[in-house]
């Protein structure tokens, strides 16, 4: 089943809100989406539903009218970096994550040249504490310093985007400036279960710390009422936004 056309208007609040499709097929991400309707425009697709179907899904969303984040968090050798991304540049997704290492960066915008394709750099999981950092090899200290500095790589290096727990949105915003852009997974309504995220705000909070677009994933499509789930948390950034 197709989905129905409903190309997004230019600056629609909507946009802001980016819905993770974390589920196992197409099928339940396409039932999904037909159930949010037009309360979504923007949808993320990561590891689960891309290894299962989910570029074709990517293009068929965009062929609707919707937009797309590939969740793919690229790190290789840079020459597999920039060609893999030059392949993604041709599905006419919006955006695209690489891990903020320098010279994956350096390859990713390379990659990129030439396509309206945003590149976003992941600092910091959202998972992961200072306690998980330091486990993984990090010198100790907390997980904003070590955001803040893969931010100022990303900003010297021409990357587009930031994306980082909204906690430590303000610091990156002051880093990276006001013209990139600033995407922050971990944002559960108030109530809603942290799960495995270990750095969470809700929606209202994480616009007014300086977030450009909030990832919401398990909070709208595990709701008995996707749609309704939707329209709640754009309610809630239109209110921070007013």
């Amino acid at each position: 089943m197709s989905l129905p056309t409903n190309p997004v208007p230019a600056g629609d609040i909507r946009d802001k809100l980016i819905i993770g499709l974390d589920l196992p097929s197409v099928e339940e991400a396409r039932a999904v989406v037909e159930r949010i309707g037009e309360a979504g425009t923007f949808y993320k697709i990561g590891y689960q539903l891309a290894y299962a179907g989910g570029f074709e899904f990517a293009r068929e969303l965009i062929g609707q009218g919707k937009k797309v984040f590939l969740d793919l968090k690229l790190h290789d050798i840079g020459n597999t970096v920039e060609e893999g991304v030059r392949s993604v540049a041709r599905l006419g997704v919006t955006f695209l994550t690489v891990h903020a290492y320098p010279q994956t960066m350096r390859a990713a915008v390379a990659g990129r040249a030439g396509s309206s394709l945003k590149i976003l750099a992941v600092t910091v999981l959202t998972s992961y504490d200072d306690n998980d950092l330091a486990e993984a090899g990090y010198a100790p200290g907390p997980a904003a310093d070590l955001v803040a500095r893969r931010a100022g790589q990303a900003r010297d290096l021409g990357i587009d985007g930031i994306v980082c727990a909204a906690t430590e949105a303000e610091r990156v915003r002051t880093v990276v400036g006001p013209d990139r852009l600033i995407v922050t997974p971990g944002i559960r309504p108030a109530g809603a279960d942290a799960g495995d995220q270990k750095r969470v705000v809700t929606p209202a909070e994480g616009i007014r710390l300086g977030a450009d677009h909030l990832v919401v994933a398990r909070p709208i499509v595990k709701a008995a009422n996707p749609r309704a789930a939707a329209e709640a948390i754009v309610r809630e950034i239109a209110g921070v936004k007013a």
